[in-house]
């Protein structure tokens, strides 16, 4: 596979390979983007490293540009998938009241986009299902735009910036072998982990106890 993608980045359809896959994610988690995006910076470092050489001459993509494809691509899912939430429909909150992960998320996304404060919606971009979760949640609690989007193209430049930098220095460091690109992806996977953690800590004061009545002298 690592072959097959390395091939694939000395065309221009790595670019839109690797920003259907982000765009479709939002809807089915289980498509690997992440491991995508690491896979093909990891064969582009390489094949910087071909090219120096003296090798050969093939053509290298960019990371910027990788970088920006999957970030756009991250947005304009989290936004597709934010305005099918806010149009609902009976399914669609039936589906959301069922899910107790959805209303969850609702609950903390609406009080933290209140106060003005939306590093939920980042964090939620590193764990798995966690943009899913957010982008619905927010369209269905009817979160303005204004609140959502900025902190939605946030989460995305840094979730893309985060893969694409470890599929590259793990291809510096370790070449584009299956160890290197294995350990990109663990490293990945382990951030997702203390995301998820995180996403699903109540927040504080959340389920404060009520205070003891006082009683009198």
């Amino acid at each position: 596979m690592l072959e097959s993608v390395g091939a694939l980045t000395g065309s221009p359809w790595i670019y839109a390979v690797v920003a259907l896959s982000v765009l479709l994610d939002v809807f089915l988690p289980v498509l690997p983007s992440g491991v995508l995006v690491i896979m093909a910076a990891a064969a582009a470092a390489a094949g910087t490293t071909t090219v120096a050489a003296g090798e050969a001459t093939r053509q290298v993509p960019s990371l910027l540009a990788l970088i920006l494809c999957a970030a756009t691509a991250s947005v304009l899912g989290d936004l597709v998938a934010y305005r099918l939430a806010w149009r609902g429909g009976d399914r669609l909150d039936r589906a959301i009241a069922r899910s107790r992960r959805l209303t969850t998320a609702q609950e903390r996304l609406g009080a933290a986009l209140s106060r003005g404060g939306g590093a939920l919606v980042v964090i939620a971009r590193f764990a798995p299902a966690g943009r899913s979760v957010v982008s619905l949640g927010a369209g269905a609690a009817h979160r303005k735009v204004k609140e959502f989007l900025p902190w939605s193209a946030l989460a995305g430049v840094a979730w893309a910036g985060y893969s694409v930098s470890l599929g590259y220095f793990g291809g510096q460091w370790m070449g584009a072998t299956w160890l290197g690109t294995a350990v990109s992806v663990l490293s990945l996977f382990l951030v997702g982990a203390l995301a998820a953690l995180v996403v699903r800590r109540p927040s504080a004061g959340a389920k404060a106890p009520a205070p003891a009545a006082a009683t009198g002298a």
